[in-house]
C-alpha cells in the first residue's frame, strides 16, 4: 500500500465575497479559518457511490475506494462520511448483522476482505478523517422478510420489523430494537479506528398509521398524549442514549446527525423557520432543534438542499435560522450541500448556475456558527456537471483547513511541538524536513509560510499545507522561496494542535 507521503497531494482554502463571488482574499477583512469541515458523503445503499455495483472483486472495490479518496484530496476536503450500515447490514465482519448485499450482491456473503478496515486505514494515510455513516432503522429496500439472510436479526425476531412503502424497518418503539441497533453500530466504533459516528436523516419513515406500530404503542405508550409524542420520545431516546454510549466507549469519537433541513415551519410553531416544507418534527418524529438545545450532539449537519430564494424553503432563510439554533449551545453546525442538484437538467433554472453552490458558502461566512459543509454525494462531486463544485472549491478552498475541533475536546492534551530540521531551497521549491518530537506520531502536520516572522497561528492566512503525519517527514513547498520563514504544528486525530515549531528560514 502507498505510504502517507506518497499519497499526499496537498490541501487549500478560499472563500467567496459577495453574490458575485470573488476570491476570499479580495474581500476586505476576510480571514480564512484554521479549522473548517470539508466533507463528502460516500453512499453505499443501492450502490450509489461505493461499490459502484454488486459483485466487484475485492481489488476492484479497493481501487474504487482509493479513487474516492483521491477525489477528496483533489477537491481539498479533509473528511469523508462513508455509509457502512445502509440496510441493517455491515461493511465489516459484524457479530450482529450480516455482510451487506451492496458489497457482493448476496447478503451474508463474505467479500474476502474487510472493507471497513481497509477504508479506515487508507483514509487515514491521506490525512483525512473517517466518519462512519449509519442508517439506524432501515432493514431492507424490499418488503419481503423471507428474502433477508436466514441469520438476519429480522428473520430471527420477526416482531422487530415492520413493512412500509415497499421496504422493511426495525420498529423504533421496541426497547430491545433500540439497544440492538446501538450495539450493532457501536461494534464498529469500538473495533475500528473511526473518527466519527454519523446518522443520516431517516428515523421513522413517515407520520402515518400505515406504519403499523400500534401494538408497540399499546404496550409502551402509556403516559404519552398521542402516537406522535411517543414516537418522538423513542427517537429522542435513541439519540440521547447513543451520545452517552459513544462517550463511554470512545469519548474522542464525534457524534452527529444530518437531518432534513426543516425542523418545523413558522406556521406550525413560532420557533420554526420561515418555510413551508416537510417538517422533521412532525413527519419523521425527529426533534432536531431539541437535540441541539439539549446538548445531545457534537454537531448537526442539516441538509439544506434548496437554492437561495427558493420557495417554500429558502436557503438564505434556513442558514440564519439554524445558526440561531446552534448559537451558544456548543453544538457545531455544518451544512449539507446539494451537489446532486447542481447542473441536473431536471432541476430549477437556479441550479443551472455554476455559482449557486459557491454563493451558499459565501452566505455561510456571515454566520460564524457555521464551521463547514458536507457535499452530497461523492459521485456528484466527481461529476461536477456544470463546474459548480470546481467553482466553489476555487473560490472557497484557496487555503487548507484542519478538521473542526469539538469544543468538549479542546482542553485535552495537545501534541508535542515538532522540529523543522531543514529548510533549503532546491530546484523544485523549498524542501523541509519535519521531525516529530513526542511519543505519538502526529496525525498531520500543519505547515505555515511567510516572508516575515509569524506571530499568530489561529487562522489560515499563512497556512500553506496540511500533510499526513510521520515520525520524520520530507516535504517540498513548490511555491517556497529563499528567505521564507517556515513553521510546523503537529495535529492529532481530533484536530488539537501543538505549539508552532521554532521558525526555520529557507536557505
Amino acid at each position: 500500500m502507498p505510504s502517507r507521503r506518497t499519497v499526499f497531494k496537498g490541501l487549500a482554502l478560499a472563500a467567496a465575497a459577495s453574490v458575485v463571488p470573488l476570491p476570499a482574499f479580495a474581500a476586505t477583512g476576510y480571514v480564512p479559518p484554521l479549522r473548517q469541515m470539508r466533507g463528502m458523503w460516500i453512499a453505499s445503499v443501492v450502490n450509489i457511490n461505493w461499490p459502484s455495483r454488486k459483485g466487484l472483486t475485492a481489488e476492484e472495490q479497493k481501487a474504487e475506494y482509493l479513487a474516492w479518496l483521491d477525489l477528496a484530496v483533489e477537491r481539498k476536503l479533509n473528511s469523508v462520511f462513508v455509509q457502512i450500515r445502509p440496510t441493517a447490514d455491515a461493511f465489516w465482519p459484524s457479530p450482529y448483522e450480516p455482510w451487506s448485499e451492496w458489497i457482493t450482491g448476496v447478503q451474508g456473503q463474505d467479500p474476502g476482505y474487510d472493507p471497513l478496515g481497509f477504508a479506515v486505514e487508507e483514509t487515514h494515510k491521506r490525512g483525512l478523517a473517517f466518519h462512519a455513516w449509519f442508517n439506524p432503522y432501515r432493514v431492507s429496500m424490499q418488503p419481503d422478510p423471507a428474502k433477508l439472510h436466514p441469520d438476519h436479526p429480522g428473520r430471527k425476531n420477526p416482531e422487530w420489523i415492520l413493512p412500509f412503502g415497499g421496504k422493511l424497518y426495525y420498529n423504533p418503539g421496541l426497547p430491545e430494537v433500540r439497544k440492538f441497533c446501538q450495539d450493532a453500530m457501536l461494534d464498529a466504533i469500538t473495533r475500528y479506528d473511526i473518527d466519527g459516528l454519523h446518522f443520516d436523516d431517516y428515523f421513522y419513515p413517515t407520520n402515518t398509521a400505515a406504519f403499523d406500530d400500534s401494538a408497540a404503542f399499546a404496550k409502551y405508550g402509556a403516559g404519552f398524549p398521542d402516537l406522535a409524542a411517543w414516537r418522538r420520545n423513542n427517537v429522542d431516546l435513541m439519540v440521547s442514549e447513543m451520545q452517552q454510549r459513544v462517550r463511554e466507549v470512545k469519548p474522542e469519537v464525534s457524534w452527529g446527525i444530518s437531518p432534513s433541513g426543516i425542523w418545523r415551519n413558522k406556521a406550525s410553531d413560532p420557533l420554526g423557520s420561515d418555510t413551508a416544507g416537510g417538517q422533521s418534527y412532525d413527519n419523521l418524529h425527529a426533534d432536531t432543534r431539541g437535540w441541539v438545545k439539549k446538548g445531545w450532539l457534537d454537531y448537526i449537519a442539516p441538509q439544506l438542499y434548496w437554492y437561495i430564494g427558493q420557495p417554500p424553503a429558502d436557503y438564505a432563510k434556513l442558514v440564519p435560522w439554524w445558526s440561531d439554533v446552534a448559537k451558544g449551545t456548543g453544538t457545531l453546525l455544518w451544512i449539507g450541500q446539494a451537489a446532486y442538484k447542481a447542473g441536473d437538467p431536471a432541476q430549477a433554472p437556479q441550479w443551472q448556475d455554476p455559482a449557486e453552490l459557491s454563493r451558499h458558502l459565501t452566505l455561510n461566512r456571515d454566520h460564524p456558527e457555521i464551521s463547514g459543509d458536507i457535499w452530497f454525494s461523492a459521485g456528484d462531486v466527481r461529476a461536477d456537471r456544470i463546474k459548480s463544485v470546481t467553482t466553489a472549491v476555487n473560490e472557497h478552498h484557496q487555503r487548507p483547513a484542519l478538521a473542526p475541533l469539538l469544543p468538549r475536546l479542546a482542553g485535552g492534551r495537545a501534541p508535542s511541538r515538532p522540529l523543522i530540521a531543514r529548510a533549503r531551497k532546491v530546484s523544485a521549491g523549498v524542501e523541509l524536513k519535519i521531525v516529530a518530537t513526542g511519543r505519538t506520531e502526529p496525525f498531520q502536520f500543519a505547515i505555515f509560510r511567510s516572508d516575515r516572522p509569524i506571530h499568530s497561528f489561529g487562522d489560515a492566512r499563512d497556512l500553506v499545507a496540511v500533510v499526513p503525519g510521520d515520525r520524520v517527514l520530507s516535504w517540498t513547498d513548490p511555491d517556497g522561496k529563499r528567505g521564507d520563514h517556515y513553521y510546523a504544528m503537529a495535529v492529532d486525530r481530533v484536530s488539537r494542535t501543538s505549539r508552532p515549531s521554532f521558525p526555520a528560514r529557507a536557505r
